[in-house]
């Protein structure tokens, strides 16, 4: 019979190897990039604590009829009822590549309609310009973070 110590040993050791394995992580450049100033004005702690920032599980992910942008999401949002979130990222992501993800949602936006359809909430992303070209990422986060849990 091994030890705790051993075991941990051993589960620590795979762990390794198994990230020796991968490749290592990708130089990126960076020089070419701008990013929009960061805002002059401050926002007091009581207006930021009512934001609701939350991890939501990508359920499904369809692009919308008669838009080119708008991308219809549906979330796990941890509170047992699937929410709706409409996005215009369709020219950086398909919609097939987001299903199984977690992103961040602000959740206590009044909804909002659009295309017909309601949208409650935003997803977060970060974008930039690079070469005079728009860039932006949606915010994903590991998928070990529940559906629900809440951001501070």
């Amino acid at each position: 019979m091994k030890s705790q110590g051993a075991a941990k040993n051993e589960a620590n050791n795979a762990a390794q190897s198994v990230q020796a394995e991968e490749k290592p992580a990708e130089k990126i450049d960076f020089s070419k990039v701008e990013v929009e100033p960061l805002f002059k004005d401050f926002v007091d702690f009581e207006t930021f604590s009512k934001s609701d920032f939350r991890a939501v599980k990508v359920l499904t992910c369809e692009a919308v009829p008669k838009s080119k942008k708008l991308l219809k999401f549906t979330l796990d949002d941890g509170s047992g009822e699937d929410r709706t979130i409409l996005s215009g990222i369709h020219a950086y992501y398909e919609p097939e590549e987001l299903v199984g993800k977690t992103c961040i949602a602000i959740t206590n936006l009044p909804p909002r309609p659009m295309m017909g359809i309601e949208s409650c909430g935003m997803l977060i992303s970060a974008v930039h310009t690079e070469e005079g070209e728009e860039k932006l990422h949606l915010l994903m986060v590991d998928d070990h973070i529940p559906a629900g849990a809440k951001l501070y």
